[in-house]
């Protein structure tokens, strides 16, 4: 649902959002400098990214400052406290500033040993229903230490973690999420400084069932074992360090705070690895010979539908903090998967609102063929129309990621010369944009 003009929790400082004015010229064809010179270069177009390409490793592919500077693009992000990101620091200290999805893989492994705690059992099928109630509902709390407190005095947590109230929907994911709005500087990084929160969704649509009654008080059992399927190689390996780093931070806070069922809790990690691999499904065959309850993971959604039948077949709960196609909210997942990142019906609205807000009257699309760039796609011209924006003026290409080269793509978005164009896709992405920026129409500019 829309939640009128996104609420925005922290404004962009200086001024309000800007414009891209696409560079004119005659420059090299093959690089990723301006070029063209036709009528379409004098005009403003404004560029968009979302969370598959909003981040620092898109800039590494550019030389020339200012390819990519002024685009904007949303993230499923809170504005982390300092004392979180120092703690993420300590467990891998070459993290610098990226953090995408930090927040929500911490949140998922707390929930998961939460959810075992009320229950009484670290066995997937049990501790499950407790999941959705541990984010609603009961009594506020912040960290596992100040959660557990609650449990072992016989209530019920609302735990409100690193990115944000999670209040979790009957499907197991967000019913309303923090966006960050990033930007690309003129030296092609993102500097978080600049970055903006909105929110989308309402919390109003969260689960009113907050599952069955919880086990004693002090309950203890068999150790929690909690795998990870995320990408450490891949097309989204720049999204691995931070998940990582924070499925270990949890694990290590958690079992600092006496661990879950009297035990520690222990950790079995594992890669994801991308779509064009089986990588996942390896991992999943080991990770569950191992003998864990949960499965955190996989950041890929269409990785994740890979594997998602083979999980929750085995009885074992799938948490991942970063899939956000919307068709995990229907899937027939036996009750065994959950997600902190929100689905893709919430981010295009954030992204829906942030193109309205810069006045563009014909939007470009260009998205890649998976569950994860046609579902974000589809929602986006979704809300776009149903915000009064014409049907013909808004134009999707779909493209194959793996292909050799993206020049007929990119010379259907030069011909149709949007005001704004959202790119979703992965590190294929800068190829993409390297190509409008040849043709004068991207967002370098002089």
């Amino acid at each position: 649902m829309r939640t009128g003009n996104t609420a925005r929790a922290v404004a962009l400082s200086g001024a309000a959002l800007l414009a891209l004015t696409a560079c004119g010229g005659s420059g090299d064809s093959g690089g990723d400098t301006g070029g063209g010179g036709d009528a379409a270069s004098e005009k403003q177009v404004n560029y968009y990214g979302t969370d598959g390409n909003m981040g620092d490793p898109l800039g590494e592919d550019f030389d020339k400052p200012g390819s990519l500077a002024g685009m904007k693009g949303t993230t499923p992000l809170t504005e982390l406290s300092g004392d979180f990101t120092e703690r993420l620091l300590s467990v891998d200290p070459d993290l610098g500033t990226t953090f995408n999805y930090a927040g929500e893989t911490y949140d998922a492994v707390v929930v998961i040993s939460l959810a075992a705690q009320l229950a009484g059992s670290n066995q997937a099928t049990v501790f499950a229903p407790y999941i959705n109630g541990v984010t609603f509902g009961g009594d506020k709390c912040d960290s596992f230490t100040s959660c557990l407190e609650i449990i072992n005095a016989g209530g019920n947590p609302d735990y409100d973690g690193q990115s944000g109230p999670l209040s979790f929907a009957d499907a197991g994911e967000p019913a309303q999420a923090s966006f960050g709005i990033l930007r690309f500087e003129q030296d092609n990084t993102i500097d978080p400084a600049n970055n903006e929160y909105v929110i989308a969704g309402d919390e109003a649509n969260a689960a009113t069932d907050e599952g069955p009654a919880p086990a004693a008080p002090g309950a203890t059992g068999e150790p929690l074992v909690i795998g990870t399927l995320l990408p450490e190689t891949g097309d989204l390996a720049f999204l691995g360090p931070p998940e990582i780093a924070s499925a270990q931070l949890a694990i290590n806070e958690i079992n600092e705070a006496g661990g879950v069922l009297g035990n520690p809790v222990r950790l079995e990690q594992g890669d994801s690895g991308d779509a064009s691999t089986d990588i996942a499904t390896q991992t999943v065959d080991r990770l569950l010979q191992t003998g864990v309850n949960a499965i955190v993971g996989a950041a890929s959604s269409t990785v994740s539908l890979t594997v998602i039948d083979k999980i929750v077949g085995a009885g074992v709960v799938q948490f991942s903090p970063a899939n956000t196609s919307d068709q995990f909210t229907t899937y027939n997942d036996r009750g065994l998967y959950f997600r902190t990142a929100p689905p893709d019906t919430l981010q295009a609205r954030a992204l829906a609102d942030l193109l309205a807000q810069d006045g563009n009257n014909t939007v470009g699309i260009l998205a890649r063929n998976d569950s994860y760039g046609t579902g974000l796609s589809d929602n986006l011209k979704a809300n776009l129309i149903a915000d009064g924006l014409p049907e013909d003026s808004i134009n999707t290409i779909v493209y194959d990621p793996t292909a050799a080269n993206f020049d007929s793509e990119v010379q259907q978005m030069t011909d149709f010369n949007p005001d704004g164009v959202v790119v979703i896709g992965f590190d294929e992405s800068s190829r993409i944009i390297q190509g409008l920026n040849a043709q004068g129409v991207g967002p370098a500019r002089d």
